[in-house]
């Protein structure tokens, strides 16, 4: 009966072959015993087939399934009864879209939004070592040129010692020439 369902329920054009499917099978499914408003919906399509007025298809239609016990409040009940069981596809559709929802799209605006935040907080971090380094290279520089200040002071203090020195030794050295000299 499901592919009958798909072709009095499917034929308007650019409908999705996938939802028709899942649509169809639940009316299957769900399909209750005797004639009802099923079974009266493809009367009305084999009827529309003879190219029937609308009115009078729908009249034929009743007056055959009322030998078989249809009356108007069934064809209601029940038709509300498959309204019913679409509603409720409709309700696992949308659940079920929520879960993908979440799976490929909420979860993944998740991850962009936690990316986000984490290239945030590494470029912060680039911009402290950069600082660090900057701070740490003028620090070097600043050393190298206290080194090489330092450096001429303590050359400038050893010749002076030496020069002091030599001089020192060269006033003994005389002394001690003199000494043997003269005494």
């Amino acid at each position: 009966m499901q592919q009958d369902l798909k072709e009095i329920f499917g034929d308007t054009h650019g409908l999705d072959p996938k939802s028709i499917e899942s649509l169809t099978r639940a009316l299957d499914k769900n399909n209750l015993p005797g004639f009802d408003y099923l079974e009266f919906k493809l009367s009305l399509a084999k009827l529309a087939q003879m190219n029937l007025p609308e009115e009078m298809a729908y009249k034929s239609a009743f007056a055959t399934a009322s030998t078989v016990g249809l009356t108007k409040e069934k064809l209601l009940t029940t038709g509300q009864h498959y309204r019913k069981v679409l509603f409720d596809e409709k309700d696992q559709f949308n659940v079920a879209l929520q879960g993908q929802l979440q799976k490929r799209v909420n979860n993944k605006q998740e991850e962009v939004v936690k990316l986000k935040a984490q290239i945030q907080a590494w470029q912060e971090q680039i911009v402290n070592l950069q600082n660090q380094i900057a701070k740490s290279q003028a620090t070097i520089d600043d050393a190298d040129n206290k080194v090489e200040a330092e450096m001429k002071k303590i050359q400038a203090t050893k010749d002076s010692f030496e020069r002091t020195h030599q001089s020192i030794m060269n006033q003994i050295e005389l002394d001690i020439q003199n000494i043997q000299r003269y005494l």
